[in-house]
């Protein structure tokens, strides 16, 4: 799916956030992953760009723009540096979004503009040491008062985030979600994970102990609020993927034009050109079921199935074809000379979190087989 098919304004917004990823994280991709460095002064800069709430409307801090652009500008972050890439899409989709769409107006104007012009950070905080996929297992709980009493893993932007939503079950065994505020009582991060990839951005577990929350939606409503932030979650994922992949394949296309082997550049070897073409097709096509879904999400039609497409099929291509990239650089892209290696431990996860490729599988096959689908 080719850029004429964009807006001025979405073309205008991807180029402004191509150019500032090449100029000021690209460069510095390689140490950030080395040194295990979360550039937080990254945030604020992209926040005065517009680019933390491309599609927060203008009255609540954000740029404006369609789901789509903010879409765009994932993919350029990502094709960069898929840490800052995840970054931006957890804080944007799975944090700032939500209150919007589920929060009072009185809680959309407090929350959301320091959010959306990337004075402050979001994060999601769902998962559990026994409720990953099945999130509803999750046994945080939450008394009439709102006070929170549990752990969660695995949170992106978890020791710099200003704003949580955090979901726990209630008195009346509902769950439901809530917004806790950094430094509140009883609440801390307690442990930075250690990861395979994505080593520039922030992966935390959390611990609450009798920390005051602020009830997001209605009492009961935490597995909607949750599902829907997922459904657009699961695009910015597919968006993330896909630059990575469009960065493997920029990375291995110029490496065969440069490199010569057997009397000429590797770029003349039927092999490569072949395994480049199939690379270039997956990739466009990966970007093609990414921008349909948010063009769904966009028009406010149904993207559930169109989501999970998306991320099903980007994520294994971006974990497939950073690793056939390695392959054409040969023993250069084992070594951290070239990017090659850092593309591949960073797409994998892609293929884990929002919803790992079998439960997309899982929903796929539901909306397609109805109740024959489910078990009895």
């Amino acid at each position: 799916m080719s850029a004429h098919e964009l807006t001025d304004e979405q073309r205008e917004i991807r180029d402004l956030a191509r150019r500032f990823a090449d100029a000021e994280i690209a460069p510095h991709a390689a140490r950030w992953d080395r040194e295990h460095r979360f550039p937080g002064e990254l945030f604020g800069r992209l926040g005065e760009l517009g680019l933390m709430g491309v599609c927060v409307p203008g009255e609540h801090g954000g740029a404006g723009a369609d789901f789509l652009s903010y879409v765009l500008v994932l993919e350029e972050l990502s094709r960069a540096d898929a840490g800052v890439g995840v970054t931006v899409a957890v804080h944007t989709g799975a944090g700032t979004l939500p209150i919007l769409a589920h929060g009072t107006p009185e809680q959309a104007t407090r929350l959301v503009p320091p959010l959306a012009q990337g004075h402050e950070l979001a994060a999601f905080a769902l998962t559990e040491a026994e409720a990953g996929s099945d999130a509803s297992a999750l046994r945080t709980r939450a008394d009439a008062g709102g006070r929170i009493t549990g752990a969660k893993q695995w949170i992106t932007n978890g020791s710099h985030a200003h704003t949580f939503l955090v979901f726990a079950r209630d008195p009346d065994e509902r769950i439901s979600a809530y917004v806790v505020r950094r430094g509140a009582e009883g609440f801390r991060p307690t442990r930075e994970e250690e990861k395979l990839g994505l080593n520039s951005s922030s992966t935390a577990d959390l611990a609450f102990e009798g920390t005051p929350g602020e009830r997001l939606g209605e009492p009961g409503g935490g597995m909607r609020v949750a599902l829907s932030t997922l459904d657009g979650g699961r695009i910015g994922i597919a968006a993330q993927a896909t630059g990575i992949a469009q960065a493997a394949l920029d990375l291995a296309s110029a490496y065969a034009r440069e490199r010569n082997a057997f009397g000429g550049p590797l770029a003349r070897l039927g092999a490569i050109q072949q395994k480049l073409a199939d690379m270039q097709t997956e990739v466009e096509a990966a970007r093609a079921l990414t921008w349909r879904a948010a063009r769904r999400k966009a028009a406010g039609l149904p993207h559930t199935v169109e989501g999970a497409q998306a991320k099903l099929f980007a994520s294994r291509v971006a974990r497939h074809w950073t690793g056939e990239a390695i392959q054409v650089l040969g023993g250069y892209g084992y070594t951290r000379e070239f990017p090659a290696e850092r593309y591949y431990r960073d797409a994998k996860v892609t293929e884990i979190y929002e919803g790992t490729s079998e439960i997309q599988r899982l929903v796929i096959a539901r909306a397609l087989l109805g109740e024959a689908a489910r078990d009895r």
